[in-house]
């Protein structure tokens, strides 16, 4: 029984983090062989859209986020530019009066960017609205490149990419930060391709406004949540790569394990809501992809790295195969606290990123789950610190 349960174990994580990859690039191979699009796009369609910034105590930046919408390559007859900035105490209003082109949304109680996203609904009269977060910065045809998925009536929300700047000489919270998004970019894009993507990134994300769900608000991932909700009703999500978001890095390990744990915690809180609304029987092919891209890794796949571990250490006696195995887990636990150690004392060693990033996420998501079971987080944002760029 030992025997089965580690090789499981074993299958199970090796699927979660390389088989899944593995195999959706092979069903994407297939569907275009055997299913090609042939979808012709209007190269004029232009719908009315609406820009949405929610943004708490963030005047610093404003001015750089105001700038950059107004610049977008969209006629500007047909762009609305709001900023929502419930609850903020700082300086937002003498910035944003130096901009008559964008309209202020505010109210001095800040429940939280579910809470405000959900008031800017109210308003909203466009068929299309985009989100997208303060400290971001659009490419000039991001919306272009949204909103042309739009006229196909199947796809009700389009995700653009989160991009995440770094030097060359970057520590472990940079480094990793950006390898982790290049590889969920590469999973995003295929899953698109096959059906839909599995939930949309935050700092860019679009929607059909009549599919537009009042989400509770103490929803810690309002983004993945409605997004998911409308998957759910059988519209797909599109993911579209040359709509991106850039922002710098988290600014230490610390502050990116703070956005991890608080990211892990809305994971469990998403997954106990969205339970009967994604199941094998309404979307197969959804539900094969939420649970192979997010549940398994959300849930069960960082304990079974512990219990892997310690099944191990009860077969070194049965073989060979088993003391490789034990090595090989024992040189890249060291490798990551390795790299966590060099990593407070500033020092750059890129090869040791990789494990270590790789346990800081799998650690987060176990954090998650006790905060969440605790009920300690809250919805409203306390944001990472980011890098200067």
């Amino acid at each position: 029984m030992t025997v089965i349960v580690f090789w499981l174990a074993i299958i199970i994580v090796a699927y979660t983090f390389f088989g899944y990859g593995l195999i959706l690039y092979l069903l994407v191979k297939l569907k275009k062989l055997f299913l090609p699009s042939e979808e012709a796009e209007n190269p004029n369609f232009f719908p009315h859209v609406s820009l949405v910034v929610p943004c708490f105590n963030e005047s610093d930046i404003i001015r750089t986020k105001v700038e950059n919408s107004l610049s977008l390559d969209y006629p500007r007859e047909k762009l609305e530019i709001f900023f929502i900035t419930d609850g903020s105490t700082d300086t937002f209003r003498e910035v944003l009066s130096d901009y008559p082109q964008v309209k202020l949304l505010h109210k001095d109680r800040r429940a939280g960017k579910t809470a405000a996203e959900n008031r800017s609904m109210e308003i909203i009269e466009t068929p299309i609205v985009i989100f997208t977060d303060a400290n971001t910065l659009l490419n000039p045809i991001a919306i272009r490149n949204i909103v042309r998925h739009f006229q196909f009536e199947n796809v009700g929300c389009v995700s653009g990419e989160k991009r995440v700047l770094m030097e060359a000489m970057e520590e472990a919270s940079a480094a990793g930060e950006g390898m982790y998004w290049k590889y969920e970019s590469f999973l995003k894009k295929l899953d698109s391709q096959l059906y839909s993507a599995v939930g949309a990134a935050g700092e860019l994300v679009a929607f059909r406004s009549s599919l537009y769900e009042p989400l509770p608000e103490d929803t810690i991932l309002d983004d993945f949540m409605q997004s998911l909700l409308i998957a759910s009703k059988g519209y797909k999500i599109v993911y579209e790569p040359e709509a991106y978001a850039m922002e710098t890095a988290s600014d230490s390990i610390n502050e990116e394990l703070k956005r991890k744990v608080r990211i892990s915690a809305g994971g469990w809180q998403s997954m106990q809501r969205l339970l009967f609304k994604i199941t094998p029987f309404k979307n197969p092919i959804l539900f094969f992809q939420y649970l192979s891209h997010r549940v398994l890794r959300w849930t069960i796949t960082p304990f079974l790295l512990v219990l892997i571990f310690f099944l191990n250490l009860l077969l070194w006696p049965q073989g060979w195969v088993y003391q490789l195995l034990m090595t090989g887990q024992v040189l890249f636990y060291l490798a990551a606290f390795l790299g966590y150690l060099l990593e407070n004392k500033k020092i750059k060693v890129k090869v040791l990123f990789i494990p270590f990033y790789f346990c800081l996420m799998n650690y987060a998501v176990i954090a998650g789950l006790i905060r969440f079971l605790r009920g300690a987080q809250k919805s409203t944002w306390e944001k990472a610190k980011r890098r200067q760029s």
